[in-house]
């Protein structure tokens, strides 16, 4: 379980931040749609405005039917002309609250897309330590959570504000006829009730962050038992009602908590608006008292109990609006901070190296993650040559996947520098460089697309080019199948969707390794365990393809078969985050090292 909320803070200080993200969230607003801002800014004006003539009209309503009824000789058409006039304006209050929902429903989808495309766009931005980060992941998730409905949200309320403000002001400059007194009942009535309503948004807000993990873990555990490619390990391995029982047991646990904040609020709520009510029957009796007294009218009374009930609900209406802003901004908090995430741009401005077929250089280079005081790398230095066959060999865990996201500038180097073509990888343009690169790595990616697309997202320029999508099939072995699934190259992959095709292992590993030679003007070759599926023999044609590439293509092989690491030109043993040994498979065998004594291990499985 996580940590327990902080202490909570004062109720004022938090108060303070009520109208903080509120100038954001409304250039959010219109930013998606200017029209639409206009719209339902001069709807909510006009609808501020509407309900004080409606109530001032029906006064004269009853009036002219009480001077008709007492005096003959009065004109019984003008209390008609009034019930026309209200009628008018009761159509024209239906069409703004109309007008008020369309806009508003076009506004929510727009704003929806447009705060997902920031927070996707953001994504793209970030770097991979941020993704190996689960606070970073808790931040994400309280992000994405009512993002894209909290911004129109405090946008609408804070409209509605100024909209019951507007009707507030037409209340009280009659009421204020009758008694300035009114007035101050009416505020007075409403503030308990907004007080203890602000207090408890604060504490679901709390729940809410707190909770995040929590709320993770479900949506994991809901992946693992309804998703596909977990479905025949969870059925064989009996576990899937233990995953559900744990899914239900967080249930159980964040359910008490809301149950008890949902029956502390609506208690409080009940008993503090009570006060409203009892404030609202007390003015009713003062003024049928006034009336009786003949102080005045019975058009004066009815206008006044109109407007003493409209104007109560619409000074609580603004008290629930401040609070629901206050609200708002604690959600909108968390998407702004996600959002100015800070984010390291030191990317280079070069778009080659001053010294070309220098090939790659390793120089004192150390890296530790950011969670960890270990190194995973310490001081390697190496230098491969264009043209260069390497592999790289070494136990689980020595620190050969993250020597290659350091290659990619995926992670950059703690100390030491890491050179192409005689260039620090910090000050080669991005485009530029992972233009120079293929990779496939062991945790590669099953896209949910067709065949080609699966190839393509390798030169994501040349996504579309289905005879580059052949070539590149061809030479990761993955055409032989491709030509016997029912549209080739167009069929759907995976179970997700529509006609969709399942792989073997196997088959999706050569789709991946096709990916990788995709890249059409990639001169370095990154192959991260990429026949680990497949079998010995088909390992070893695919290092003779990787062998038969031209003189200046380099090619880096992380394989933990040694009968195929032997074939090439260089040879790394990694121990530790260190070069142990290097040369080729000759010299290390002669060397009788940890390299020979691996090799001789394998070797005797095999016999």
């Amino acid at each position: 379980m996580s940590e327990r909320p902080p202490k909570k803070l004062g109720w004022f200080r938090r108060s303070l931040g009520v109208f903080r993200a509120t100038p954001r969230a409304v250039a959010l607003v219109w930013s998606t749609s200017r029209s639409l801002t206009l719209a339902l800014f001069a709807l909510t004006l006009v609808a501020g405005l509407l309900p004080g003539g409606i109530a001032w009209v029906g006064k004269l309503i009853i009036d002219a039917v009480v001077a008709a009824m007492d005096s003959p000789d009065h004109d019984p058409t003008i209390a008609l002309q009034w019930v026309a006039v209200e009628a008018g304006l009761i159509v024209v209050m239906a069409a703004i609250q109309r007008g008020l929902d369309v806009v508003n429903s076009l506004l929510r989808a727009q704003l929806g897309h447009n705060v997902n495309v920031l927070i996707l766009n953001k994504a793209l931005d970030l770097s991979l330590s941020h993704f190996e980060d689960p606070t970073f992941y808790d931040r994400m998730t309280q992000a994405r959570r009512e993002a894209s409905s909290r911004p129109l949200s405090l946008v609408q309320r804070s409209f509605g504000l100024v909209q019951n403000v507007i009707a507030l002001s037409t209340y009280a400059v009659l009421l204020i006829r009758l008694s300035p007194w009114a007035v101050g009942v009416l505020a007075l009535a409403a503030i308990p009730a907004f007080i203890a309503e602000a207090q408890f948004a604060g504490q679901a807000f709390r729940l809410f962050r707190w909770r995040t993990p929590e709320k993770r873990k479900q949506a994991y555990l809901e992946v693992v038992v309804a998703r596909e490619d977990y479905a025949k390990e969870v059925k064989l391995l009996r576990i899937g009602p233990l995953l559900v029982q744990r899914y239900q047991d967080i249930y159980e646990s964040l359910y008490a908590e809301d149950r008890n904040l949902t029956l502390r609020r609506g208690l409080w709520g009940f008993l503090l608006g009570l006060l409203s009510t009892a404030a609202l029957y007390g003015a009713y009796v003062w003024i049928a008292l006034r009336a009786m007294g003949r102080l005045i009218s019975l058009g004066d009374m009815t206008m006044y109990l109109m407007l003493f009930k409209q104007g109560q609900s619409a000074f609580a209406a603004i008290l629930r609006a401040v609070g629901g802003m206050y609200e708002d901004n604690l959600y909108l908090a968390n998407l702004n901070a996600f959002l100015d995430e800070p984010v390291t741009r030191n990317d280079g401005t070069h778009p080659e190296g001053p010294t070309p077929g220098d090939g790659i250089r390793f120089e004192d280079v150390w890296f530790s993650y950011p969670d960890s005081d270990e190194p995973t790398i310490r001081g390697v230095d190496l230098h491969i040559a264009p043209g260069t066959k390497l592999a790289l060999v070494g136990h689980n865990g020595s620190g050969k996947t993250t020597l290659i996201k350091l290659l990619t500038r995926l992670y950059r180097p703690t100390q030491g520098r890491i050179l192409l073509d005689g260039l620090d990888l910090n000050d080669w343009q991005e485009e530029a460089l992972r233009k120079r690169v293929g990779v496939i790595f062991q945790d590669f990616v099953k896209y949910q697309l067709t065949v080609g697309e699966n190839i393509g997202v390798g030169d994501v320029e040349h996504i579309e080019d289905q005879e580059a999508q052949a070539k590149a099939a061809e030479l990761g072995m993955a055409a032989p199948f491709v030509e016997d699934l029912p549209s080739g190259l167009d069929t759907q992959l995976g179970r997700w969707f529509k006609d969709g095709r399942e792989l073997s292992i196997g088959q999706w590993q050569k789709v991946a390794l096709s990916r990788a030679f995709m890249a059409q003007d990639a001169d370095i070759l990154v192959l991260d365990e990429p026949t680990s599926a497949m079998d010995a023999e088909a390992e070893a044609e695919i290092f003779e393809r990787v062998r038969a590439m031209t003189d200046q293509q380099l090619a880096i092989l992380i394989s933990h078969r040694f009968s195929t690491a032997r074939m090439a030109d260089d040879i790394v043993v990694l121990e530790a985050g260190r070069v142990l040994e290097h040369g080729n498979h000759d010299t290390l065998m002669a060397a009788k090292g940890r390299y020979e004594r691996l090799f001789t291990l394998q070797a005797a499985g095999y016999r």
